[in-house]
This record gives structure tokens, C-alpha cells and sequence, in this order.
């Protein structure tokens, strides 16, 4: 989040998100920090009030019209610099910045050349965001001066506007919006954030699209300024290609690319461009888009998402019935039955939400194109697959217990053939509803299971009252239930666990276990035979009771 809060030009949320993370995540590092900066506080504070004195009185004698206050870095600010260039604390002089506001663009300029008139300052340290300004926005003069004892500090330099954006970014600019007042760059503001909507749009999987959107806040670090023809400035990071600026301009400019002019000179399209560069993207309407060479050679991912964007829309169809053949060939080779008995809409559903697809082409189109591969979650075909295959066949499922008697109630009807959800495992003695699917009777889920809370709005409708009928929990049928032990990694945990079921009288159908990555603990996941939901709860009350046992829920098997 605080990567986006920087994107979206809120520093105030940002600076504060920062902290927070530092704090939880390395808090020996972060009170070692406060501490040390602390104890020269009073000194420092004396040093830039001084400062802020002299250049006010400055200023003011110049004629600029300026609020002039000093204010401490940030925390996380200093544990970067210490990190990034490999210093102690009191090898970091400029441990407080200066800002000077004013009333417009001509005056920042004018306190710029007042405090290098004052102060000398330190080559390589000027930056100038308001000519340039960042991906963000974000505008202000930086610059960094020798102070009068020999310390370094830095300086920046806004108008009160340019504050505002500082501040609350795109917020400050819906803000004003909002009070009638339209600025003229309101359009520049929002180009971001349209942008990853139009992501959010286009991506038909949901986690390639927060990849997107991360690997898009990653590499935004350091940018480089390049012109268009018309002398509109392009922001793209370090390492960037013409292929990059022909995305960043439109998509249509990309697809349509064969070539590109640096300074008035053809270059590669691997060319890596510099500050400065001017460049002209030559486009062709006979051009067959892109070439799939170019991801290899882009850094942006707007760009790649929009080449890899292409290619699924051109071969859309042909990728859909080759991610059907490819399931089609894994199944035949697991000896299940066809796609067509396996593929019913309720487990269709639930597959396209556990992956993030908005429909189920989209899932096949993405298995025959082979994106699975560059899954966020690193989720090959063949695991794809395996998930899709773990339904028992059609007929094994038909002759189950939940077709035949059943002790549930639906909607004051006895004896209705149902099945029992395998998602929450519901049990007697749980409270639970029944969801009417197509073609396959009464599914029962526990009214606390996720995909019952998560149905869209327009499926509720399937859902009908279901409940236990009296003294279900008495006719010794047989329930398949599901647990999750976590415990400490100690020799015989797996021996006591077991131990204390098989002393309940109560079979174990599967036991994995694991241990985490830190090698602190043990995961055991088992499924049993259960009668009531009162049975389950007993069992998992005495594994509560062994020593070194921290936590156990109900899971899905």
C-alpha cells in the first residue's frame, strides 16, 4: 500500500505506512533509530531553527513573499539511506530537510537562487521536479547545501499548490474538484490511475493483475525523461526501450511499431534510453503487431501486459481449444471420466473464483497460452489441472451417502436427495442452507462457508432453508471432516496426535504434515470420520490439551 500511496502522490499516508512497516517489521532497527536520533534532537533542532531564521530573513529582504519551516526525515527515509549507501547514522548529516512555500512557479526559482547565494551547494544534489515532474505528480525544487557548521541539509522548494498535491496527491485534486475549481493539468493527474483501471479491465485474471500493478510499483525507482516530437515529456524508468515509450504514448502506437528515431537517428529497439532523448515512433498500418521478441527486451509492465494482451485477443480462440486439449489429454491420462462429466457449472464456478478468472474461456484461453506460467502464485497447468481432477467421477458421487436417505429437512420437505458440500464439510449439529444447482439437485453447505458468503448478488436465489432433521446425530452415518493442527516441532507431536484420536474411537481417512518454513513448527492436516458435529468438537478439545498444541481450525478436506 504505501507504494501505491507514493504513486498516488499521498506522501502524508505514505511517510506514515513507511514508519509502520519499519517498525513492525525490523523493531529492533526502528528503536535503536529513534533512539540514537533522539538523544541529538534538542541540538538539531537548534540548528535548523538557525537556519530557517537566516533564510527567511533572506527572503524576506529579497522580496520574496515565502513560509520558510524545517522538518525531521522520516524514519524509514534514513534506514533506506543507511542501507542504500552502506553508512552508519553518524555518517548522515542531513537528518532534517528545509521547505520553503510560495505563492507561484517564478518565485521558487527566486528562493533558489537565494539560497545558493547563502549556502554552497553540493554538486550533483539539484533536482528539479517542477520542469520534470515525478510519475506522480509531485513537483517541488530539491536541492541539497553546505550549512554554516559544515553539515549538509536539504532544501526544497514549492509553490502552495504543488504543496497540496505533495501532501494528499490525487486526493488534493478530487478535493478542489469537488469545491468547482478545475485545474488545468487534472487530466495528467489522473493518467495512473486510469491507466491501472483499464488494466483492471482487461486482464481477465485478477492476480495477473495485482502482478501487473506490483511489478509496475517496483520499477518506477529511477526514472528518465525522454520528449516526443512535440516536446511532451515521457516519465519511464531506468533501462527503458523505444518499445516502452510507443506503449507509454497509446497502445495502438505500440502495436502498430516497426521502428524507432533517438535524436534524429534509427536505433534498435533494445536501446536503452537516456535523459533527454528525443524520440520518434515510426508506425506502420500494415504492421502484423507486435513480436513476442519484445518481452524480453521491455521493463515496463503496461508494456508487457499490453503485448501479452495482443497475442491472447488474436489467438483467443485458438488458445481456448488448446487449453481444452490440453485438459482434455491430462484427464484421459489420470483415467477419470470425459471433461464434459467433470465440467458441471457449480464446480466451474467455484475454479474460475479460486483462480481469479472472469469466465471459464478465459481460464482455458490462459492454459493454452501458457500464462499459468507467470502466475503470481507460480501455478503450472499440470497443478491447474490436478485441482480440476480432484472431483470424484460422476457415478462414484451419485451412489454416495448423500444420495440416498438423507436426515436433512429442505424447505419442510423430507427425504430430498442431496449432496453434501465438500468446500465446509458441513456436519449434524451445524447450522446450514441449501443451494440449488443446475441439473443436480440440493447442494448443503454450513452457513458460515465461503463460497455460500461470496456468491455474486444474482445466485442468492438458489439458496433455500435446509436443516438437520431430529436425531441425525444418531443414525451412526459416517461424515468425512477435516482439521488443521498446528504445534510446535517437537519429537512425538505426530505420535500424541494420533494417539488421542485413536483413543476417541474415531478413524483417520488422510494425515499429512509439514513443517513451516522458519522449522518452528509443525502443520498437520487430517481428515476423519465423524458422526456429529459434537464428536468433531470433542476430539479437537483433547488435542487442544497435549502439550505444544497452538491452534487448531476446521478445514475444508
Amino acid at each position: 500500500y504505501a507504494p501505491i500511496a507514493d504513486r498516488l502522490g499521498i506522501s502524508k499516508i505514505k511517510v506514515e505506512l513507511d514508519d509502520l512497516s519499519l517498525k513492525y517489521l525490523e523493531p529492533e532497527v526502528y528503536y535503536d533509530l529513534v533512539e540514537k536520533i533522539h538523544k541529538k534532537l534538542e541540538e538539531r533542532e537548534k540548528t535548523i531553527a538557525s537556519i530557517v531564521a537566516e533564510i527567511q530573513h533572506n527572503l524576506d529582504e529579497a522580496g520574496i513573499k515565502a513560509t520558510v519551516n524545517g522538518r525531521p526525515k522520516h524514519f524509514f527515509s534514513i534506514y533506506k539511506k543507511m542501507v542504500n549507501k552502506d553508512k552508519t547514522l553518524d555518517q548522515i548529516y542531513d537528518l532534517m530537510a528545509v521547505r520553503a512555500i510560495v505563492d507561484n512557479v517564478k518565485d521558487c526559482y527566486g528562493v533558489l537562487g537565494v539560497i545558493h547565494e547563502m549556502y554552497t551547494p553540493m554538486p550533483g544534489r539539484f533536482k528539479d521536479y517542477i520542469a520534470m515532474p515525478k510519475a506522480n505528480m509531485y513537483q517541488s525544487l530539491h536541492t541539497t547545501v553546505i550549512g554554516p557548521e559544515g553539515e549538509p541539509f536539504e532544501v526544497q522548494i514549492r509553490t502552495w499548490e504543488m504543496h497540496r498535491t505533495a501532501e494528499y496527491g490525487i486526493a488534493a485534486h478530487w478535493k478542489y474538484k469537488a469545491g468547482g475549481v478545475r485545474e488545468a493539468n487534472e487530466e495528467e493527474k489522473m493518467k495512473w490511475l486510469q491507466k491501472i483501471l483499464e488494466w483492471q479491465q482487461d486482464l481477465s485474471d485478477n492476480k495477473e493483475f495485482v502482478n501487473v500493478l506490483k511489478q509496475d510499483l517496483d520499477i518506477f525507482q529511477e526514472n528518465v525523461y525522454c520528449f516526443s516530437p512535440k516536446g511532451e515529456v515521457i516519465n519511464l524508468p531506468a533501462g527503458a526501450t523505444p518499445v516502452d515509450f510507443a506503449y507509454m504514448i497509446h497502445s495502438a502506437v505500440g502495436n502498430k511499431m516497426v521502428g524507432a528515431r533517438v535524436n534524429g537517428r534509427i536505433v534498435n529497439l533494445d536501446y536503452k534510453l537516456k535523459n533527454g532523448d528525443r524520440v520518434e515512433i515510426m508506425t506502420s498500418q500494415n504492421s502484423k503487431g507486435p513480436s513476442r521478441d519484445w518481452l524480453k527486451i521491455v521493463v515496463t509492465s503496461q508494456a508487457r501486459s499490453k503485448i501479452n494482451q495482443w497475442f491472447k485477443k488474436e489467438f483467443k480462440q485458438e488458445n481456448i481449444a488448446k487449453g481444452r486439449d490440453m485438459m482434455e489429454r491430462y484427464i484421459r491420462g489420470k483415467n477419470l471420466p470425459p471433461l464434459s462429466d467433470l465440467m458441471e457449472p457449480e464446480w466451474m464456478e467455484k475454479v474460475q473464483r479460486k483462480y481469479g478468472f472472469q469466465d471459464w474461456d478465459s481460464l482455458l484461453a490462459t492454459i493454452g497460452h501458457g500464462g499459468l506460467k507467470a502466475h503470481p502464485q507460480e501455478l503450472s497447468e499440470e497443478e491447474l489441472l490436478e485441482t480440476l481432477s480432484q472431483r470424484p467421477p460422476r457415478e462414484e458421487r451419485e451412489e454416495g451417502p448423500g444420495h440416498r436417505h438423507s436426515p436433512i429437512t429442505v424447505r419442510g420437505i423430507h427425504d430430498v436427495a442431496v449432496r453434501y458440500s465438500r468446500c465446509c464439510n458441513p456436519l449434524p449439529g451445524d447450522e446450514i442452507i441449501g443451494y440449488v444447482t443446475r441439473g443436480r439437485g440440493v447442494s448443503i453447505h454450513r452457513t458460515d462457508c465461503v463460497n455460500i458468503l461470496m456468491l455474486p448478488e444474482d445466485e442468492r436465489r438458489r439458496l433455500i432453508e435446509a436443516e438437520w432433521e431430529d436425531g441425525s446425530e444418531n443414525t451412526g452415518e459416517k461424515f468425512i471432516s477435516a482439521i488443521q493442527v498446528e504445534a510446535d516441532d517437537a519429537q512425538g507431536m505426530l505420535a500424541n496426535i494420533t494417539n488421542v484420536i485413536n483413543n476417541a474411537n474415531i478413524s483417520i481417512d488422510l494425515l499429512t504434515a509439514r513443517r513451516t518454513k522458519d522449522k518452528r513448527s509443525s502443520i498437520f492436516n487430517i481428515s476423519v470420520e465423524i458422526t456429529a458435529k459434537d464428536q468433531l468438537e470433542m476430539l479437537i478439545n483433547r488435542l487442544q490439551q497435549i502439550p505444544g498444541v497452538r491452534e487448531i481450525i476446521r478445514t475444508s478436506n
